[in-house]
């Protein structure tokens, strides 16, 4: 498992699909709230005038010299659903996020957020 504090560092570092192909620059960790474990990162990609942000899990993800390498296909990642570069995701746009990767969803008992930032 990747440690919180660890990922953090490799902000700005290169996202690599399976197969080593560049998806995009790490721009955020988000954990998941029942387990503060390292859940979804965000990825800046797109045009260097139109960046967007696009939401990738980080279970099966590895590091290496310079890049955090993600279990999901380039494709997949950049159909997932995107907010803007100083957007937030808002908390009834979480089970998209999940939905798009085949994963199961789970809100709070209260209907609290499965995703922070960190």
């Amino acid at each position: 498992m990747i440690e919180v504090g660890d990922i953090r560092e490799w902000r700005t570092h290169d996202v690599v699909d399976a197969d080593g192909h560049k998806i995009g620059t790490l721009e955020a960790i988000y954990v998941d709230t029942s387990t503060d474990e390292p859940a979804m990162a965000t990825v800046r990609i797109g045009l260097p005038t139109r960046h967007r942000l696009v939401f990738v899990p980080l279970a099966g993800a590895s590091v290496g010299p310079g890049y955090v390498k993600v279990a999901y296909d380039k494709a997949a990642v950049k159909d997932s659903p995107a907010i803007g570069t100083d957007d937030v995701l808002p908390a009834v746009d979480e089970e998209a996020v999940f939905r798009h990767y085949g994963l199961d969803y789970q809100s709070g008992t209260a209907g609290e957020r499965q995703l922070a930032r960190r």
